[in-house]
């Protein structure tokens, strides 16, 4: 199955560069995981009401947060860059392309307004139906992540200054239908196993589930982007996947 094939793929490219995917990821993602571990300071135990969080920590988590969102678009488009264009970086961080960053982000939030409009779109339809209300939550799940691998391949064009435009992006990946929906049952999938030994701890608040959080949290983002990076590599470039 393509979607498969994208997936193993993809996986590839971080274990077969692992050396690199650290030194474009490592540094930037300990400012992620600062972000989380202030929050967590401030997390309910038990997974209860939410703690009411003191007047002094509203600055640092808004700080914070603002740079972690910095962090991970500085990644996707280092590890883009690194897999189409063979950029790497000279140290543990990876070059700076604050241009590219900012379209980046752009791109992104243009992507994810789109995509809730269409979702919204369509729970306002199906919530008149009733015996397809069973499967809301799956499949609105399933529609954006298709969606989002569909008009997704922007992004990398974009990171290595080859911008596309959304109707470019989705003619790229039309006739792909069967391996964009297997790819996002793949991560729909993926993404119900790594949350099992959580559910199974039974404590999201507890310092055990916030590092099992970060170790994970790293892998699927690696993991993430290098999809984005496939699926443009191989349906926009001709790269195989084989």
């Amino acid at each position: 199955m393509k979607g498969w094939a994208i997936f193993v793929h993809s996986v590839r490219l971080v274990m077969n560069n692992i050396d690199v995917a650290l030194r474009v990821s490592l540094v930037l993602y300990l400012v992620q995981g600062a972000y989380q571990l202030t929050a967590f300071q401030y997390a309910p135990e038990g997974g209860g009401q939410p703690a009411q969080l003191p007047p002094q920590a509203a600055l640092p988590l808004l700080v914070l947060g603002i740079a972690a969102v910095i962090a991970s678009l500085w990644i996707a488009v280092a590890w883009h860059r690194f897999v189409l264009l063979e950029e790497r970086p000279s140290g543990w961080l990876p070059n700076w392309h604050g241009g590219k960053i900012l379209g980046y982000l752009g791109r992104s939030m243009l992507i994810g307004v789109l995509i809730s409009v269409v979702l919204l779109v369509t729970l306002s339809v199906v919530m008149v139906i009733p015996p397809l209300q069973v499967v809301i939550l799956p499949g609105m799940v399933l529609a954006g992540s298709y969606f989002f691998f569909r008009l997704g391949v922007m992004l990398p064009a974009g990171a290595i200054d080859r911008k596309m435009k959304l109707a470019e992006s989705w003619n790229a990946t039309k006739d792909k239908d069967g391996a964009i929906v297997v790819l996002a049952l793949i991560m729909m999938a993926g993404a119900f196993v790594l949350q099992i030994p959580s559910l199974v701890n039974g404590d999201p608040s507890s310092p055990i589930s916030l590092v099992y959080d970060l170790v994970t949290g790293w892998f699927a983002t690696m993991i993430g982007v290098s999809i984005l990076t496939t699926l443009y590599g191989h349906y926009v470039e001709g790269r195989d996947i084989d």
